[in-house]
Order: structure tokens, then sequence, then C-alpha cells
């Protein structure tokens, strides 16, 4: 599954030249991130799997911002219908359409029930994907989550929806990196 996401990101995402450098970062960042998605009590095979939905929506979390595939301009709306569209696992699919606090730009935009067709997930796999995607900045340099999000800050003036929602969405998703953070700590080594 990892390598067919990868494929489909490269097809979509690598003609966008800087969003491509991200994508590819965020992958490298979710592969580092793999611990955090273990469960010590489930078998072995429920943390490669959920190894795999994380490394695999890392390369597919931002296919929505591909021109054939912008409908409502919510990238992560535009990307989980498509890719369901494709027969992604829906797992997948569901990590995409909320990644990184999209709920919070969708309301922001006047579009809240645009993700009503995905089901939230606010777990482990949730929380690693915004890690991932979250301290990668745009060119994919490593950036800390409060160093991403003031970038964002920067980059997007005052009234934009986008520096609009991370105000409300920056402590709600800050606290999903700190818990990927503290699963981290908390692996054996």
């Amino acid at each position: 599954m990892i390598e067919v996401a990868r494929e489909l990101a490269q097809r979509l995402v690598a003609p966008l030249g800087r969003r491509w450098s991200h994508v590819q970062a965020v992958a490298v960042r979710a592969e580092e991130l793999r611990a955090a998605v273990h469960v010590r009590t489930d078998p072995a095979e429920w943390n490669d799997a959920a190894e795999t939905l994380l490394v695999a929506s890392a390369w597919l979390h931002d296919v929505g911002y591909a021109s054939a595939l912008v409908k409502s301009g919510l990238h992560a709306a535009d990307g989980a219908n498509y890719l369901r569209g494709q027969g992604v696992p829906a797992r997948v699919v569901n990590l995409v359409a909320h990644h990184s606090g999209a709920r919070y730009e969708a309301a922001e935009r006047g579009m809240p029930d645009i993700l009503a067709d995905y089901p939230f997930e606010d777990d482990l796999l949730s929380d690693a994907l915004a890690t991932a995607d979250l301290t990668t900045g745009p060119d994919g340099e490593r950036f800390s989550y409060d160093e991403r999000i003031d970038e964002v800050f920067v980059r997007y003036p005052a009234d934009h929806p986008v520096h609009q929602f991370w105000r409300k969405a920056r402590p709600v998703v800050g606290e999903a990196i700190s818990r990927t953070e503290a699963r981290l700590l908390a692996q054996p080594r």
C-alpha cells in the first residue's frame, strides 16, 4: 500500500514543486513516527497495519492540491473524495479528509458539512499524521509544531481563512502533537 500511495502522490503532487518537497518530507517524518502508533496490548500485525496506514496517509495527505482534483477548494476534502473514488482504503481516506485540523478549516470556510461522509477518529493515527505534517515546513524542512504554526501565521494574512482557522485549531492540534511525542517516549528502546 505504501508504494502505491507514493506513486499516486508523485503523479499528482510532483508537478506542484514545493508541495512535493513537503509531501516527501512528511512521509519521511511518518516513517520516523511509526512507533507512535504501536499499541502494546495488540498483536504485532495490528502495529504493522497501523504503521502502513500512517505512512500511506502521509504520502497522500496533500493530493487534494493537485489542480485536476480541486473542486471545493478544501484540499483535504478534495483529496479524500478522489481517493475514495480510487478505492483507497477507508481508513486512509478518512485520515486524509481530517488531517491536521481540516475540520476547523472547513468550518472557517463555511463548509461545516463537507467532511460529513468521512468519520473523524481522534486517535493515535490521526495524532501521528498531524505530527508528521505539522513538524514539516512547506519546503520539507523540519520545524517544531510552534515554529510551523508561526510560519503559517506569517505566510497568510490575518484575515485569510487559513490564518483564522489556525487561531482556533492551534491548541487542539497541539495536544495531538504532544500525545504523539509522549507515545514515542513511552515506547521501549
